[in-house]
């Protein structure tokens, strides 16, 4: 048996965050990955799909200025895109591995399970330690329906040799709009069906109902409160039937209904953890039903976005909580959220839908910003922003954006709701214009 003071199950961003940080306190800390080193984010999750989506924005800019300086929209060459993706994800598990060879930290490769007596069991292999850290993720929900076996996932989309001139998108959460946008900019036929009338829910639903016009506008199917119930093999392509009895064939039908938490087989029901169907339940600490295990990042179930940033976050509070026994709950600041595609939803803090429920204290400005200089000089087709306003101070708090631009301007609004900029401080300051930055002075 190997002794330690940490055991971190899952190398990943949050589980890296934690183990780097507490070997430089000093611990004897082991990390236990039985997939990719360095988790889904890096492998086949946001950073490659970012990379698909480099063209897809590229092709964008290029549609929309069209006979307005430029002529001719560029294709995008799916293998060689694909190149490019995976001359980058194929080097994270080994620079991962590495990294922690470099720095001393000890690491296990396979499937770990916690025995009954609280260690931890990798194989062969029998570790224990005075705390464990469980950092498993998800990973991509598969509808129980009729032909679930022909169903691929978002890793499979992320690492297409080829892709089929038609496809379909089972789901219009985060992962089915940005994948549906990738395949239609890659010039294909594409189906996105959802089972309900509101995709995407923790949106603001005016900008949500915007975003589908400019999906179909661009020529996706969207197909709203309905369902894929059968997908049958059609000679070298599926045949998809609907609840409502709509049928078409299609290439390849995408799983992109959601994720779920990996927190079976780890034998938690041996070491009293509680959990729920959404994860792992923790307190302000991050702590299991267990006083000696705790959870973070996209395996936890908490009302905070399950991104990989906040489970960075959260592995770098535990640095703090595990090496002093009066350290505070963990604290969240507020947390973008960003869909990506030729348009990008964005949103954070106090959202449009909270502020009108409560009048009193704040009001929301919904701005048309189609036509402001920093969208009209690169032709953005449709702009708006809803800016959340806390009355008794004057303070953005909250704000939801679509434009070709959200991603940047979300950030530029985060640290002024972080800082706590009013009105006053933003206006003294003197930045760059014309620019995304300048126009903050004008949200209020």
């Amino acid at each position: 048996m190997q002794q330690f003071d940490t055991v971190i199950l899952g190398g990943g961003p949050g589980g890296l965050a934690a183990a780097y940080g507490l070997h430089a306190q000093k611990q004897r800390v082991a990390v236990v990955e039985k997939d990719l080193w360095g988790g889904t984010c890096p492998n086949r999750g946001c950073d490659p799909k970012k990379i698909l989506m480099a063209a897809v924005e590229a092709q964008a800019r290029s549609e929309a200025l069209q006979e307005h300086g430029l002529n001719g929209v560029p294709q995008i060459d799916w293998t060689a895109l694909m190149a490019k993706k995976r001359a980058y994800t194929s080097m994270i598990p080994g620079g991962t591995e590495s990294g922690l060879k470099a720095a001393g930290i000890a690491h296990f490769h396979g499937a770990a399970h916690f025995n009954a007596d609280g260690t931890v069991q990798v194989g062969n292999t029998q570790l224990n330690a005075t705390n464990v850290i469980i950092a498993t993720g998800q990973t991509p929900r598969l509808p129980q329906i009729d032909g679930q076996e022909w169903l691929r996932t978002s890793t499979d989309f992320l690492d297409l040799d080829t892709l089929p001139e038609d496809v379909t998108f089972m789901g219009a959460g985060y992962v089915g709009v940005e994948l549906a946008t990738i395949a239609n900019a890659a010039g294909r036929r594409v189906h996105l069906v959802h089972h309900s009338d509101r995709p995407l829910r923790a949106f603001d639903a005016d900008l949500v109902h915007d975003l589908l016009d400019r999906l179909t506008a661009a020529g996706i199917d969207v197909r709203l409160d309905t369902d894929i119930v059968k997908v049958a093999p059609d000679g070298d392509q599926y045949q998809v039937t609907t609840k409502l009895g709509e049928s078409w064939t299609t290439g390849l039908v995408f799983a992109s209904a959601g994720r779920v938490p990996v927190d079976q087989g780890l034998g938690l029901d041996q070491v009293d953890v509680a959990t729920t169907a959404h994860g792992i339940t923790v307190n302000g600490h991050l702590q299991t039903t267990n006083p000696h295990i705790f959870a973070i990042g996209d395996v936890v179930d908490r009302p905070q976005p399950k991104l990989t940033p906040v489970a960075s976050y959260e592995g770098q509070y535990l640095v703090t909580a595990l090496t002093n026994p009066t350290a505070a709950p963990i604290h969240y600041p507020v947390i973008p959220s960003v869909v990506y595609g030729k348009s990008q939803l964005a949103q954070l803090g106090v959202t449009p839908t909270q502020a009108k429920q409560d009048p009193a204290t704040y009001r929301v400005n919904d701005l048309d910003i189609t036509h402001w200089y920093s969208y009209q000089r690169i032709e953005d087709p449709h702009a708006r922003i809803k800016v959340v306003i806390e009355r008794a101070s004057g303070r953005i708090v909250g704000a939801a954006v679509l434009s070709m631009e959200a991603e940047q301007v979300i950030n530029y609004l985060d640290f002024v709701i972080q800082q706590k900029l009013g009105p006053v401080a933003i206006n003294q300051s003197i930045l760059a214009y014309p620019t995304l930055a300048s126009d903050l002075t004008y949200f209020n």
